[in-house]
């Protein structure tokens, strides 16, 4: 892998974790390095799916892939916050 897969692969994960975050109500108290890497796997997982589904490659902008990506971000997002909150306290 090169340099600017990874590169694009952390900016990737930025953005989505950051929507998943945006999609859960109220306040997170979780680390914005967890996001990173819960968008990370949750754009990893998501694009896995959709090619499972066989939606990944459509032309244009794949709307299907990032709305399950968004949604596993969400999903990974609420999670933590429930398992982070609970040791912080």
């Amino acid at each position: 892998m090169e340099i600017t897969g990874i590169i694009s692969g952390l900016i990737i994960g930025i953005v989505i974790g950051a929507l998943g975050r945006l999609v859960i109500p109220g306040r997170q108290r979780i680390p914005i390095w967890l996001t990173i890497v819960i968008g990370v796997v949750a754009a990893l997982v998501g694009t896995a799916i959709a090619a499972a589904l066989g939606v990944a490659d459509t032309g244009g902008v794949d709307w299907i892939e990032l709305g399950i990506q968004v949604a596993l971000a969400a999903l990974g997002v609420s999670l933590s916050i429930g398992m982070y909150g609970k040791r912080r306290e």
